[in-house]
């Protein structure tokens, strides 16, 4: 069954008050699936969120256009999908996508490791200039 229950979006600029700006969508999306447990829903916002995050931080423009982030999330009867996509976007570096997670003594480098521990699937694909990270959760 795919039948979505609740869904929430969010695109602009790649900037800080993108972040802000998803939070609140999720926020929104809880009030209106209030029936997914709590555990769910904080694992999955933070998954989001660094998506999100790494986007803002480490995504480079692909030209002269500058980076835009789109954010859809969905509520399934059993399971939570975010699509976080950066338009206009560099393909990132195959180092960027390793999943291992850094020494003790590094400031960077857990994004993937961490959203790949807080989610069902992860999964990336690329298109016409747009890089989306596919992020799923088992309820």
């Amino acid at each position: 069954m795919t039948d979505v229950i609740a869904r929430r979006g969010y695109r602009g600029q790649s900037n800080d008050e993108a972040i802000e700006s998803i939070h609140n969508e999720l926020d929104a999306l809880w009030d209106d699936a209030s029936f997914v447990p709590d555990m769910d829903r904080m694992t999955f916002a933070t998954a989001v969120i660094e998506a999100a995050a790494n986007i803002v931080q480490h995504a480079l423009p692909a030209a002269e256009k500058p980076v835009e982030i789109d954010v859809d999330i969905s509520v399934r009867p059993s399971r939570l999908v975010a699509r976080v996509s950066a338009f206009n976007a560099r393909e990132p570096f195959a180092d960027d996508m390793q999943a291992s997670m850094p020494g003790e003594d590094a400031e960077s480098g857990r994004g993937l490791a961490l959203i790949e521990a807080l989610v069902t699937t992860v999964t990336f694909e690329r298109q016409d200039g747009t890089n989306t990270w596919i992020l799923t959760r088992n309820t």
